[in-house]
């Protein structure tokens, strides 16, 4: 097959567990004779790492000493991925103190005899001697200066994670790393050089990350001696620390521009002829990586070089198919590839992933034994490819390396690869056993502040309980549990999946089942889904605005409908708003595309709007049928019962926003028809048509016409319908300003009270102190300050960063909001798309302009024309500077000191408003202490802060933020209906029969 005619990678994205293990396990079967001999050579090893005495210690030692099931695990985990790049004394100690504070390490037995371990021990013992159990942060820090002084305690600590972070790398240069690595050996040995980093969030990280590259590759070059392919050292590269977008979305652009910069270091490597070894990424940019990938080893340049090579991840179910790829592509350009098999090493992030987006399976195995069962498939597969594929075999599990081992018979052209720092002794007795077998050791190279992640990483891929590291030189355990086979834990296809993981669907099945979404990654998904969304043409005719008569009118009509609604039994209503959701389900495309068209939404917006929406109809009918269906019987004396029920109120008003007009909207009315109200809506004026879709959709599921109607206008009918009175309720979103107008109209009125359901917004702010993550705020806060172009209730509008680490922050945020790509929504690559009206945009534009004489100017992003209004980034003296909520991709940026923390959360508080709070911080009690001082309705720790999921996250703010109850919460039907408490005498005829047969 030509070059240019390779067919891009596809596959299933979750295929069924039970479907692959069928397979996997018919093609498992070893002989009596090979299984013996894979039981010897697996006993020697573990044999030799349970008798190995290693005076200075390694990673597995600290694993084993501070296990992650236990207190003291799980607080060094966290020490270890923060202190080292906290700048500021003042957040240390209080770090530190928090920390130490959770685990026993005074009264730690160490079990070791190895100095890293003990070391870190007497450490972390000192430290935490110094901070008592019970003490009050604010009083230690005094106290701790007179025991043995702030500075030791605070050095003491730090050189427990630096010593932790030194057995993990090679060295904290590649000069320092290469100098290491020189260490004279009859078998030299064979590294694979990684430079440590996260991946680019901006142009000049990526640039960066690319110059470390270069760099490192011409110091490796230099240093490689003159031994041939395998027996030569390598470099891993990282495609997302190359591009500051690298995402399924933004294909074109990364195609373009990372290609490029991928052959130029391939090309250097080639010319020292090194191993150059792409790393694997998440199952979601699988599809990209390959096709990168792909282009890069199509380049002439590359020919008649052996080093290129990637990782592949047997954890993923698309394993088996990208070996097949990789083989075709090597095929076609007539060359060899190095191909490195992994476990992989983002498991909870890959189920996580799955689950949020609702897609229809895991794209990694869910059980460990199945992914140790595909590792030895995916070893036959490669082993049967050579001389071609040149497998790299990585692990350190003892019955992988002997299952390994008896596969590859005495042919040689492969070679096992280990993490430095671990894996020592089962690799030293390997090379005894079998001198003529190589191994490389993937070498990470970096400043402790860049090992941070990798070593947090490191320590939750190989310190779970189920991990072979962690438990292989434990003498409690027997080694036949180390060798028993994955086919034997599975047994059988049914047991592929790990029985307490639910499928994404069926997350909330006790209730109802979750919306189903997509994967952008998944190519064949997305293109998919756009072809339906490009065949269904919106609906845009003109839209006729209802009078006053006619407003009035609808409310007469839904008070004539309520009797025969609210009678209908709950069930029935429940089981028409289940029928609605199926029904938006199977027409999301249809709903996307007038999202998109009417509402400006992106692609990923939309889906997402159209899910809640989904969400909305199943959660409260799930809801209704459990506060509605029954009636609950109370408490009471003999000869009596008492029964508490909820029924309707009558005619609720609801009145939409236009910033979720799909969403909001279907919420308000599904739960106030659940509660068996007839319902008149009212939805924004800017987006009328896709409430008219959603009312035609309630209708058809079976929403009588005489209990729903549609009333079209603007604010004077709102107000119209407001003043109305026969109304029995209101629910709204919206303005601070439109809520306190609807209370006035409301208490104004004579007749009953009628109660005010009201959503509003806030001036959102997200506190950052000095352990944050820096690339982990930055997602976040460009997600939360700029996703929906700021057009969410939820966004944020207020950053406070600590000053020690300000600087670098702003730098990142700034860097990212850089590369958000502002265009037409229906463009799948877009991030931000118009804000709503002209008169929006007029009026952010009015605050960018004051903003940009009155505050310092960060970032001043460029828009097309039409609405469109591009990210700001400004910085404020004060959070007192900003004293409303400008409704758009605007974010304010206030420094503050530790020692004035509390001003910042008075601050904070003075505002009046509490719908969302952000908080980045790895210290417990500061998190504690904003939760316990900020009055506000949904408060986000280390995670963006907007997106509240339907059930999950109810939804709704304090004081001028809103009423409660929260939308999307138990207590929200509730608050549409009336209760009634029906008492009957049960003996008043001639007395208590029931307790005079019951006296036994």
């Amino acid at each position: 097959m030509p070059p240019d005619f390779m067919p891009p990678f596809t596959a299933p994205y979750a295929p069924d567990d039970g479907a692959i293990a069928a397979g996997l396990l018919a093609d498992a079967a070893m002989t009596p004779a090979q299984d013996a001999r894979i039981d010897a050579t697996a006993t020697r090893l573990i044999d030799a790492i349970r008798a190995k005495d290693d005076r200075f210690g390694g990673v597995e030692d600290m694993l084993r000493e501070y296990a992650l099931s236990t207190k003291e695990g799980l607080a060094l985990m966290v020490l270890a991925e923060a202190l080292l790049r906290v700048p500021d004394a003042r957040t240390a100690d209080a770090f530190i103190e928090d920390k130490l504070g959770q685990g026993d390490f005074i009264h730690h037995e160490t079990r070791s005899s190895a100095f890293l371990v003990n070391a870190s021990a007497w450490a972390l013992g000192i430290s935490q001697r110094a901070i008592q159990p019970g003490e009050t942060p604010t009083g230690t820090l005094g106290r701790l200066a007179k025991r043995i002084g702030l500075p030791a305690v605070r050095t003491a600590t730090r050189q427990a994670m630096r010593l932790m972070g030194s057995h993990f790398v090679l060295g904290e240069t590649i000069d320092a790393a290469l100098a290491r690595a020189r260490t004279p050996s009859e078998r030299p040995a064979r590294y694979s050089f990684d430079m440590l980093g996260e991946g680019a969030r901006t142009a000049d990280d990526a640039q960066r990350y690319f110059d470390s590259y270069a760099s490192a590759i011409s110091a490796i070059g230099h240093a490689a001696g003159n031994n041939l392919l395998p027996d030569r050292p390598g470099i891993s590269v990282k495609l997302s620390a190359l591009h500051p977008r690298y995402e399924a979305v933004s294909h074109e652009r990364v195609m373009h521009e990372l290609v490029p910069r991928l052959i130029a270091l391939a090309q250097q490597a080639k010319s020292y002829h090194l191993n150059f070894t792409v790393d694997a990424e998440e199952a979601d940019r699988l599809e990209l990586s390959l096709d990168v990938i792909d282009a890069a080893f199509a380049d002439p340049s590359l020919a008649g070089w052996d080093g290129f090579g990637l990782a592949i991840q047997a954890y993923q179910k698309r394993c088996a198919d990208v070996i097949d790829h990789i083989d075709a592509l090597a095929r076609s350009h007539d060359r060899k590839m190095m191909v490195r098999l992994v476990k992989g090493a983002y498991w909870d992030t890959e189920i996580k992933r799955a689950q949020e987006r609702g897609l229809i399976g895991y794209p990694v195995f869910t059980r460990k034994a199945m992914t140790d069962l595909n590792y030895i498939a995916c070893a036959r597969k490669l082993l049967a490819l050579r001389p071609r594929i040149f497998p790299q075999f990585a692990t350190h599990n003892a019955l992988t390396v002997a299952t390994i081992l008896e596969l590859a018979g005495p042919s040689g052209s492969y070679e096992f690869q280990r993490l430095h720092g671990m894996g020592d002794a089962l690799y030293e007795q390997l090379g005894q056993d079998n001198p003529a077998i190589r191994w490389r050791t993937y070498a990470p190279v970096g400043s402790h502040r860049d090992l941070l992640a990798y070593l947090v990483r490191r320590l939750l891929e190989n310190g779970a309980n189920s991990s072979f590291v962690a438990i292989a030189a434990d003498d409690a355990v027997p080694i036949t549990t180390l060798l028993k086979r994955p086919t034997a834990i599975i047994g059988a296809p049914d047991g592929a999946r790990h029985a307490k993981i639910p499928l994404p669907g069926d997350l909330y099945r006790s209730e109802r089942t979750n919306s189903h979404g997509i994967e952008f990654g998944e190519r064949a998904a997305l293109n998919k889904l756009l072809a339906e969304i490009a065949t269904s043409k919106p609906d845009m005719d003109k839209v006729v605005d209802a009078n006053a008569e006619q407003a009035g009118a609808a409310v007469t009509a839904a008070r004539a409908g309520f009797a025969s609604w609210s009678h209908t039994p709950a069930e029935k209503r429940a089981a028409i708003l289940d029928n609605a959701a199926d029904c938006l389900e199977q027409r999301r495309a249809s709903f996307i595309a007038l999202l998109q068209q009417e509402g400006g939404k992106t692609l990923d917006d939309a889906l997402s709007e159209v899910r809640e929406a989904i969400d909305f109809c199943r959660y409260y009918a799930a809801r209704g049928r459990k506060q509605f269906g029954t009636s609950q019987t109370m408490p009471g004396p003999t000869g009596e019962s008492n029964v508490l029920s909820l029924r309707g109120r009558g005619v609720f008003v609801a009145i939409s926003p236009w910033n979720f007009p799909l969403a909001i909207f279907l919420g308000q009315v599904s739960a106030a028809l659940m509660a068996g109200n007839t319902v008149v809506a009212k939805p924004a004026e800017q987006t009328p048509r896709i409430a008219a879709r959603a009312v035609r959709l309630l209708h058809e599921a079976g929403v009588p016409t005489s209990a729903l109607h549609l009333i079209l206008g603007d604010g004077r009918t709102g107000a119209a319908l407001v003043a109305h009175p026969a109304i029995a309720g209101v629910v709204f979103t919206g303005s601070t300003e439109v809520a306190r107008s609807i209370n006035r109209a409301l208490a104004a009125k004579d007749g009953p009270i009628v109660p005010l359901i009201a959503e509003t917004g806030g001036i959102n702010a997200m506190i950052v102190d000095a352990t944050a993550l820096p690339e982990q705020v930055a997602d976040d806060v460009v997600m939360s300050a700029f996703r929906s172009a700021g057009q969410r209730c939820s966004a944020l509008r207020l950053l406070l960063v600590q000053v020690d680490v300000a600087d670098r922050m702003i730098e990142m945020i700034v860097g990212a909001a850089r590369e958000l790509k502002l265009g037409d929504p229906r463009d799948a690559a877009t991030h931000i798309g118009p804000v709503i009206d002209a008169e929006a945009k007029q009026k952010l534009d009015a605050h960018i302009a004051r903003m940009t004489i009155e505050a310092r100017v960060h970032f001043a992003g460029t828009a097309p024309v039409g609405n469109f209004v591009a990210p700001h980034i400004f910085e404020l003296a004060s959070a007192r500077g900003l004293t409303e909520e400008v409704f758009g991709p605007i974010l304010h940026v206030v420094r503050y000191r530790a020692a004035g923390f509390d001003k910042v959360l008075q601050d904070i508080a003075d505002t009046g408003f509490g719908l969302t709070l952000g908080v980045h911080s790895r210290i417990d009690d500061m998190v504690e202490r904003v939760i316990a001082r900020l009055p506000v309705g949904n408060v986000y720790v280390n995670r963006n802060m907007i997106g509240a999921v339907v059930g999950v996250q109810p939804f709704g703010g304090f004081g001028l933020s809103g009423t409660g109850p929260k939308a999307g919460g138990p207590h929200y039907l509730a608050r549409f209906a009336t209760e009634q408490t029906v008492t009957i005498n049960t003996a008043a005829a001639g007395g208590n029969a029931a307790l005079m047969t019951d006296q036994n």
